[in-house]
């Protein structure tokens, strides 16, 4: 690869590092694939805004992207540099010993229920007065087409 090339791939993880948002954003997947949903709801910022900044991670090579059904689920990716790695995983450790990005990450693990098994509409724990009263609700399939 040529010094120019070089110099491009770091720029382009230097300014995907560069961004308070981006950064929280690799804290909370240190180690763990989360849906966006959940980063919206953890760091209290829009969809579209989370997304950009997924986008752009996901551009600088760092981060990997997985659709289930309508949701996308983020990781983190290792680059192949190993000057790279290097720097990413420094990062993500001078994250994890910051007071307030263990607090985003344990935040997460309350909104997720687990960080391992995050919680889908579809898996949500029934609340308990829809289980002791005979009323009849909307079969499954209606509710998640209405959801959708």
């Amino acid at each position: 690869m040529s010094d120019k090339n070089i110099l491009v791939e770091m720029e382009t993880l230097f300014l995907a590092l560069a961004d308070k948002t981006r950064l929280r954003l690799l804290n909370l997947m240190r180690g763990n694939e989360v849906c966006v949903c959940f980063f919206t709801e953890v760091l209290g910022e829009s969809q579209p805004k989370i997304s950009r900044h997924l986008a752009y991670l996901r551009n600088a090579g760092i981060v990997s992207a997985r659709r289930d059904g309508k949701w996308m689920n983020y990781k983190i990716e290792i680059p192949e540099n190993p000057y790279a790695e290097q720097i990413l995983n420094d990062t993500l450790k001078w994250l994890e010993a910051q007071d307030d990005m263990r607090e985003d990450y344990n935040k997460l693990a309350i909104v997720c229920c687990s960080i391992e098994v995050p919680i889908t509409i579809s898996r949500a724990p029934t609340p308990k007065i829809f289980a002791e009263t005979n009323m009849n609700y909307a079969p499954k399939e209606e509710l998640e087409t209405f959801l959708l």
